[in-house]
């Protein structure tokens, strides 16, 4: 498969990572948003949201402890955003599920 996450997650491919287990990885952004700005992926191929199922997704459940552990260890005190884009017309550039955490900063919305 020639997924760049999945290159990523298997160190195929080098990047900063903040975060590895067996189910997970969690990396900095290339091209960050925020002065805090990683992605946090499954280690398991799933294209996009509309591809969790009943048995894929405890892994969903556990990217968000993960996700609360990090932004804790990043000093996120007064809050950060998590989004996660869903196909061509939602933004989503790679097809491997992910979810983006900024934060460091005060977030407008609508993001734009």
């Amino acid at each position: 498969m020639d997924c760049l996450f999945c290159k990523i997650a298997s160190h195929e491919i080098p990047s900063t990572i903040l975060y590895e287990d067996d189910l997970v990885c969690a990396f900095k952004d290339v091209s960050p948003q925020a002065p805090t700005h990683f992605l946090v992926v499954p280690k398991t191929h799933i294209a996009d949201l509309d591809e969790i199922r009943e048995e894929n997704s405890a892994v969903i459940a556990h990217i968000f402890e993960v996700i609360a552990k990090l932004c804790k260890e990043q000093g996120l005190t007064d809050g950060y955003r998590v989004v996660s884009n869903c196909g061509k017309d939602g933004g989503q550039t790679v097809g491997h599920l992910h979810f983006h955490v900024l934060g460091g900063r005060s977030l407008a919305w609508p993001p734009g």
